[in-house]
C-alpha cells in the first residue's frame, strides 16, 4: 500500500504507521477483521476490532480514490490536455473533492453558456476584461460584433459567461466557498404550495431554519424525508452578500468598466454555478453525516439483539399470540427441532379457554417442556396472563420474546427450505421459540434491516446500512463462535473465511459423514483450503471433540504451545483446562515467541479458563408489570 496513505490513515485514527502497514498487509493476504483482531495482535500492536475495521474502511476509500484518479488521468490525456503541472496536482490529490475540482475544467459536460460564447470567438474578450485595465470594455467588445455576435451587449454577456465559468472552476475559489458554507450556511425549509393538509406530520418544518453545522441528525432526516415526499422545499446557503464579498476580493481589481463586468460575472458565477454546486455538496455531506449517526444507532441496537442472552439447551413451548385467529403453538426440543404444532384459542370464551388450558398442561407433560416463549405482538400480555394461571406439575418459566422480523422469516426462502410442509404461522412460532434458545443463531436468518433496528432506517443510504449491519452480524457471530456440528449453513456463512458456498459444503459434509470429530477434519470439506481453514478454525467449536482445545477459541496454530505447557507440568491438556491450580503455575514469558507473544498467550490462558463457555450473559426473565394496563400516567 502507498506509504503516503499509511501515514494519513495512522494520523487520522491515532495509531502508529507500523500498525496500519501490518494490518493492510494482512488484509492483502485475505485475512478478515475478526481473524486479525483476535489472532494477529502481535502484528497489529493490539488494535481492537473497531480499529481494524476502520483501517479496512480507510483502505477502501483510498482504493476508490486511486481508481477515480486513473479514470480522470485517462480522460484528460485522451483530450490531449495533460501537462506536467496538472499531472503532479492530480497525483498529489488526497481526497475526492480535490480530485474532482481539478477535473472540473476538463469534464465533458452539456453545452454551457460559456461554451456557446467561446464558439462565438469571445474568449479573447473575456481575457481582456479580466485584466481590468483602464481601457473601456465596451470599446473592446465592439471589435467582436459581427456575424456571430449581434451587438456589444451580447459580446459582453458572452465574455461574462466565460469569466463566470472560470471563477466556478477555480479550485481556490471553490475551497473558499466551502469554508463559507461550513462556517455560516443555514438550512431552510418551506412548505410546497398546496401541500399543507397532506404534510401535517411535517408542520414543524413548514417555515424552518437552523445553522447547518448545528442541526441534529434526526431533524435533518425529517427535513429530507419531507423533501422526498414533495412536502418541503429545502435550501442550504450562507448570506449571499458574504459570498459576493469573498469573490470580489479575489477577482475584482479597481473600479473601471472592466472591474464592473468582472463583478457582475462573479455574482452570476455564485448564483448560477457555485452556490448550486456547493449546496449540493453540503446537502450530500450532511446526509452522509446524518446517515452515519443513524447507522451507528442501528448497529448498536442490532448488536444488542444478536448478543442477547441465550436460554441454552431447554425444551420450549412457543406461542405466537392472537385474539380472533388464536395462538399458534409449537413444541421444540433442545436443538430447536419442531416436535408438535397446533392452534389454541384462549381468548375466545370460557369453553375455548378451558380447552386451551388442558392442551397446554398435556403438551408440557408429553414433551417435557422446560419453559414457555410468548411473542410480544398482539395479545401478548393477555396470553401471558392466561399461561400464568395454569398450574403445571413443575415450575415453568415464561419469557416474552421479540417478534420483530418473524413474519419476514416465515415467508423467506430460508423458512421454506427448513419447513416446506408447514405454513407461515407455524414457521413464525418456531422462530419465536428458537430466538429464546439462541437469538444469534435464529436472527442471522433474517435480513438485519427487517429486525426493526431504529427510526429512519429506510431513509439512510441503503448500501452503507447493509454493509454496516452485515459487519455487525459477522462481528457477533465470530465473537460468540458457533457449534460446528449443529450450526445452520446461514450461521456458518458469517464465520470468518467462509461464505454461503463453503458453509453449504460443511453442512453437506456433516450430513454425509456424521458430526465432525475434530477441527482438522474441516480440511476434508470441498473448497475449504488452508487459507479458509486458518481464518475460520478458531471460531468453530466441537463440544465433544477428542482434543478439548477444539471446543475453545484457541486457534489450532497455537495448540503446540498449550501442549508444551501441559507437557512441562506433566499433565494432559484436559487437566490444564479443568484445573486452575495448574494454570497458575505457568510463566507466560517462557512460551513467548516472535509470532506468539504475550498478548496471544494471555488470550490462550483466558480461553482455557473459559473452557468453551458462551461469552453471553445468562438469560433473565422479563415480565409485564401487573400494575400497568394503559399508557396514561
Amino acid at each position: 500500500m502507498n506509504e503516503k496513505y499509511i501515514k494519513l490513515i495512522a494520523e487520522k485514527l491515532g495509531v502508529r504507521e507500523i500498525q496500519v502497514k501490518n494490518t493492510a498487509f494482512l488484509f492483502s493476504q485475505g485475512a478478515t477483521v475478526p481473524f486479525i483482531s483476535r489472532y494477529r495482535k502481535e502484528q497489529t500492536g493490539l488494535l481492537n476490532e473497531v480499529q481494524v475495521a476502520q483501517i479496512k474502511d480507510e483502505i477502501k476509500k483510498y482504493e476508490e480514490l486511486d481508481k477515480r484518479r486513473e479514470s480522470i488521468i485517462e480522460s484528460i490525456e485522451g483530450q490531449g490536455k495533460m501537462t506536467d503541472e496538472l499531472r503532479q496536482k492530480l497525483d498529489d490529490a488526497l481526497d475526492m473533492t480535490t480530485l474532482e475540482d481539478l477535473y472540473l475544467p476538463y469534464k465533458q459536460k452539456k453545452k454551457t453558456r460559456a461554451a456557446v460564447a467561446k464558439e462565438k470567438g469571445l474568449e479573447p474578450l473575456a481575457d481582456k476584461i479580466l485584466l481590468q485595465q483602464n481601457a473601456n470594455a465596451e470599446d473592446f467588445a465592439a471589435a467582436f460584433v459581427g456575424e456571430k455576435v449581434a451587438d456589444i451587449e451580447e459580446a459582453l454577456q458572452g465574455a461574462r459567461d466565460i469569466i463566470a465559468e472560470r471563477i466556478n472552476e477555480n479550485t481556490d475559489t471553490r475551497n473558499k466557498m466551502r469554508n463559507l458554507f461550513k462556517r455560516d450556511a443555514i438550512i431552510y425549509s418551506k412548505l410546497v404550495k398546496d401541500k399543507e393538509e397532506e404534510g401535517q406530520k411535517f408542520k414543524d418544518y413548514f417555515d424552518y431554519s437552523e445553522k447547518l453545522s448545528r442541526i441534529a441528525g434526526h431533524r435533518l432526516m425529517a427535513l429530507q424525508r419531507g423533501e422526498n415526499e414533495g412536502i418541503l422545499k429545502i435550501t442550504i446557503e450562507p448570506a449571499e452578500d458574504d459570498a459576493f464579498t469573498i469573490l470580489e476580493r479575489q477577482f475584482v481589481k479597481g473600479k473601471g468598466i472592466g472591474a464592473e463586468q468582472v463583478k457582475e460575472a462573479a455574482h452570476d458565477a455564485y448564483k448560477r454555478l457555485l452556490r448550486p454546486s456547493i449546496e449540493t455538496e453540503f446537502a450530500n455531506l450532511s446526509k452522509e453525516k446524518a446517515d452515519e449517526e443513524a447507522i451507528k444507532v442501528f448497529t448498536e441496537n442490532l448488536r444488542n439483539l444478536l448478543l442477547a442472552s441465550p436460554l441454552g439447551k431447554k425444551r420450549i413451548l412457543a406461542l405466537d399470540p392472537g385474539f380472533r385467529t388464536g395462538c399458534k403453538l409449537v413444541c421444540l426440543d433442545e436443538q430447536g427441532t419442531l416436535l408438535h404444532n397446533e392452534a389454541i384459542y384462549p381468548h375466545s370464551g370460557n369453553q375455548k379457554m378451558f380447552e386451551a388450558l388442558t392442551t397446554m398442561e398435556n403438551l408440557v407433560d408429553e414433551y417435557r417442556i422446560d419453559c414457555i416463549a410468548i411473542g410480544n405482538g398482539t395479545a401478548s400480555r393477555e396470553t401471558e396472563q392466561f399461561v400464568k394461571k395454569i398450574r403445571f406439575k413443575k415450575p415453568i418459566n415464561v419469557y416474552i420474546v421479540s417478534e420483530s422480523g418473524a413474519s419476514i422469516y416465515s415467508a423467506s426462502e430460508v423458512a421454506r427450505e427448513e419447513f416446506p410442509d408447514y405454513d407461515l404461522t407455524v414457521r413464525g412460532a418456531v422462530s419465536i421459540g428458537r430466538r429464546l434458545l439462541d437469538p444469534l443463531a435464529e436472527l442471522v436468518k433474517i435480513d438485519p434491516k427487517s429486525i426493526g433496528v431504529g427510526q429512519y432506517q429506510h431513509d439512510v443510504n441503503q448500501t452503507r446500512l447493509k454493509e454496516s449491519l452485515d459487519d455487525v452480524v459477522i462481528s457477533c457471530v465470530n465473537q460468540v463462535g458457533v457449534n460446528l456440528n449443529t450450526a445452520s449453513r446461514h450461521l456458518l456463512s458469517y464465520i470468518s473465511g467462509l461464505g454461503p458456498q463453503i458453509a453449504k459444503n460443511i453442512v453437506d459434509y456433516r450430513t454425509q459423514n456424521g458430526p465432525f470429530k475434530s477441527r482438522e477434519e474441516l480440511k476434508n470439506v470441498p473448497r475449504l483450503g488452508n487459507k479458509a481453514f486458518e481464518q475460520c478454525a478458531g471460531f468453530l467449536r466441537i463440544s465433544d471433540a477428542v482434543n478439548p482445545l477444539d471446543n475453545t477459541a484457541v486457534h489450532p496454530e497455537s495448540y503446540t504451545i498449550v501442549e508444551k505447557m501441559a507437557s512441562d507440568l506433566n499433565c494432559s491438556v484436559a487437566d490444564l483446562i479443568s484445573q486452575k491450580g495448574l494454570r497458575e503455575k505457568i510463566v507466560l514469558q517462557n512460551y513467548a515467541t516472535d509470532k506468539f507473544g504475550i498478548p496471544t498467550l494471555v488470550d490462550i490462558m483466558n480461553e482455557l479458563e473459559k473452557n468453551g463457555r458462551d461469552c453471553r450473559s445468562s438469560l433473565k426473565s422479563v415480565e409485564f408489570s401487573p400494575d400497568i394496563h394503559t399508557i396514561e400516567a
